[in-house]
């Protein structure tokens, strides 16, 4: 008799759910695969408001992700077994559409992405663009892509430094 009346309560669980399931008006959506291609802005064509400069002290240095390692290679250029250390003009493009970062601030170098300011200096940086009223606008920077010796049989890192004032007191 128990095993009966088990059965029935189990029966009649699995009718309330299934009912419940069938009227609910609300659909989950299934979520979008991933594309396998990272999100990379774009650089748009107008041209920069301001140009920053820190006396030639190159103190910031951007958050520099594996992906960027080729192209900074080929901006630093034969340098053979040494550190490299080759001068640009580095464009600042506040990322209002990056869907990691609410502050990010993407840079570029002769137009090819190279990384992003670390989230701190990002935040600094806008900061400083409210303070100059270019909110949203292009900046440029002179840069220097450094690193890549060769040390122990293999290259090492290349990284990007800004000479912009220090953007992460």
């Amino acid at each position: 008799m128990t095993s009966i009346i088990s059965l029935l309560i189990i029966l009649a669980t699995g009718l309330v759910v299934y009912a419940i399931i069938k009227s609910n008006p609300v659909k989950p959506q299934p979520l979008p695969l991933p594309s396998g291609v990272p999100y990379e802005p774009t650089l748009p064509d107008s041209a920069p408001a301001l140009h920053w400069s820190d006396g030639g002290r190159f103190m910031v240095e951007l958050m520099n992700e594996s992906r960027y390692q080729p192209t900074l290679q080929a901006l630093a250029g034969a340098h053979g077994d040494s550190a490299a250390a080759a001068p640009y003009v580095a464009t600042l493009m506040p990322d209002d559409r990056n869907a990691y970062e609410n502050e990010a601030v993407a840079v570029f170098i002769e137009g090819r992405m190279v990384g992003y300011l670390s989230q701190k200096a990002s935040i600094k940086f806008r900061e400083l663009l409210r303070k100059k009223e270019a909110v949203g606008q292009l900046s440029t920077v002179d840069a220097q892509v450094r690193g890549g010796a060769l040390w122990q049989g293999k290259r090492l890192q290349y990284i990007v430094v800004l000479d912009v004032e220090p953007l992460e007191k």
